[in-house]
C-alpha cells in the first residue's frame, strides 16, 4: 500500500523552524532562542488547504469530513510533517548534532527549508546582524549533497566491482544505493536522463559521481524555501537578494509568529480568522459592519489593539496573508499531490439526500491511476468494480487528476 508523503522541515538552529511548525499545527515544540532546542525529531500532522470537491456540487452544507475540515469548500486535508534538529555548516562531518539529523531526512519527499530572512542569526544560529541568509540555502544544500556523496564514495570501489560482475545497469546500481533515502527506480531514471551520461558506470570520475549525486538531491529533495521573519525591517534587502538566486516558485515569505499570535487570538475569542487569510476582524470591525454584539469577540485593550493593526500593515496587508499556509500548498505543488475523494454512493452527489458526504479524503502523487488510488484507501480488499461521477465504471488504468476520476466509489466483491 503507498504510504503518506512526509515533508521535512529543515533550516539551521533559531530559524523558526519549530515556530513555523507550531503554526502548521496544532504541536507544541520547545520554542526558545536557543541552539538545538527541537533534540529529537518530532513528527506532526499539519493540514494542507484544497479544493473541496463538495463545491462542485453545492454539497458544502452535507461535507462533514472524518478528519481535518472544510469550509466552504475550502478543505483541510491532514499531511504528515518532520520537523529536524538545527543543522549547521559542516553536520555531514559530526559538526552540530552530527549527519543523524540529516538521516531523518531519508524518507522525506520533500523539504521545506526555514530560512531566517532577517539576517540576525548566524549559520550556526547564533545571534548577530546584517548575516546574508541566501548562504543558508548554499550550504544546506551542499550539506545533504555531501552526505548522499559521502556515504557513495565511502564504498565506491565495491560498488563498481559488483556493478561489472551482475552485468547491471547503471540505475539498478544506483537504485540498491539510494533506496536507503527512499528512492524509486523512477526518480534515478528521471536523473540519468537529465545527464545522458555516455560512460559506463565503472569508469565514472568523482566528477560525474557528484554530477549524478546532485541531479539525485534534486530529483529526491524538492525544496522551497520558507522566507520567514519577514515583518523584519532588514528582510526586505535579504529577500530581494534571495530572489536573483531562487526560482519564484521555489520561495514563499512567511511570517510564522504572527501566524501563530492570530491563531491563539482567535482560539481566546479576541478576532475572527481564518488561515491564510489577510483579514482580521475585531469586535469593533463587526459592529462597524452592523452587527451590534460583534460576533461575540471580546473587547482588546490599546496595546492589543495597536499590536493587530501593525501586524494587518506590516504583514497582512503587505504581502497578502502569513504565508503558512501556502507553504504546504507550494510543497503539494512541487510533489504534484492530487486530493482524491472517496465516496461510499457515487448517486447522492445528484440526490436531495441530506446525509453527510465526502467524508474522506486522500493524497495520491501526480501520475497515481484509479486502482493505485482504490489501494491507497482500501488496501487489499478485493474489488468488483469502481464507479465515477454519474455511476459510470472507471477503468483501473484511467490516471487520476484534479476533477477527473477525483470522486470513487469503490465496490467491494470479486468479479
Amino acid at each position: 500500500m503507498p504510504r503518506d508523503p512526509l515533508i521535512g522541515l529543515v533550516g539551521k538552529p533559531s530559524s523558526g523552524k519549530s515556530t513555523m511548525l507550531n503554526s502548521l499545527t496544532d504541536a507544541s515544540s520547545k520554542v526558545v532562542l536557543h541552539r538545538f532546542t527541537t533534540i529529537d525529531p518530532q513528527r506532526a500532522i499539519g493540514y494542507l488547504q484544497v479544493d473541496c470537491a463538495c463545491a462542485r456540487f453545492n454539497k458544502q452544507d452535507q461535507c462533514k469530513p472524518n478528519y481535518g475540515s472544510c469550509q466552504n469548500g475550502k478543505r483541510s486535508v491532514p499531511i504528515e510533517l518532520l520537523d529536524v534538529a538545527g543543522l549547521v555548516p559542516g553536520a555531514h562531518e559530526g559538526r552540530g548534532l552530527g549527519n543523524k539529523f540529516l538521516d531523518d531526512l531519508r524518507h522525506a519527499d520533500a523539504l521545506v527549508h526555514v530560512i531566517d530572512a532577517s539576517g540576525t542569526t548566524d549559520a550556526e544560529g547564533k545571534e548577530t546582524r546584517g548575516y546574508d541568509p541566501s548562504q543558508d540555502i548554499v550550504w544546506l544544500r551542499g550539506e545533504i549533497v555531501r552526505w548522499v556523496q559521502g556515504n557513495l564514495m565511502s564504498r565506491w570501489g565495491s560498488i563498481k566491482r559488483r556493478h561489472v560482475a551482475l552485468k547491471a545497469t547503471a540505475a539498478d546500481t544506483l537504485q540498491t544505493q539510494f533506496s536507503g533515502y527512499g528512492s524509486t527506480s523512477n526518480i534515478v531514471s528521471r536523473c540519468l536522463d537529465k545527464l545522458s551520461l555516455k560512460e559506463p558506470l565503472e569508469q565514472w570520475s568523482d566528477e560525474t559521481v557528484e554530477l549524478v549525486v546532485n541531479a539525485f538531491v534534486d530529483e529526491k529533495f524538492p525544496t522551497i524555501c520558507a522566507l520567514n521573519k519577514i515583518d523584519h525591517p532588514d528582510a526586505d534587502k535579504n529577500i530581494a537578494k534571495i530572489a536573483k538566486k531562487v526560482p519564484p516558485e521555489s520561495i514563499v515569505l512567511t511570517s510564522a509568529i504572527t501566524e501563530v499570535f492570530l491563531r491563539k487570538l482567535a482560539k481566546q475569542k479576541f478576532i475572527r480568522y481564518h488561515e491564510g487569510s489577510e483579514f482580521v476582524d475585531t469586535r469593533e470591525d463587526l459592529v462597524a459592519d452592523g452587527d451590534p454584539e460583534g460576533g461575540g469577540l471580546k473587547e482588546m485593550d490599546d496595546k492589543l489593539k495597536t499590536r493587530i493593526e501593525n501586524l494587518r500593515d506590516m504583514v497582512l496587508f503587505r504581502f497578502g496573508s502569513t504565508g503558512v499556509v501556502q507553504v504546504l500548498t507550494r510543497a503539494a505543488e512541487l510533489l504534484g499531490l492530487v486530493p482524491v475523494f472517496p465516496i461510499r454512493n457515487i448517486h447522492s452527489l445528484t440526490s436531495t439526500s441530506k446525509e453527510p458526504m465526502f467524508r474522506d479524503c486522500v493524497l495520491v502523487p501526480r501520475g497515481t491511476t484509479v486502482m493505485g488510488a482504490c489501494r491507497k484507501v482500501m488496501g487489499d480488499v478485493p474489488i468488483a468494480y469502481i464507479e465515477g461521477v454519474g455511476g459510470i465504471r472507471v477503468g483501473e488504468d484511467e490516471v487520476v487528476t484534479v476533477g477527473k476520476h477525483d470522486i470513487l466509489s469503490f465496490k467491494v466483491g470479486r468479479v
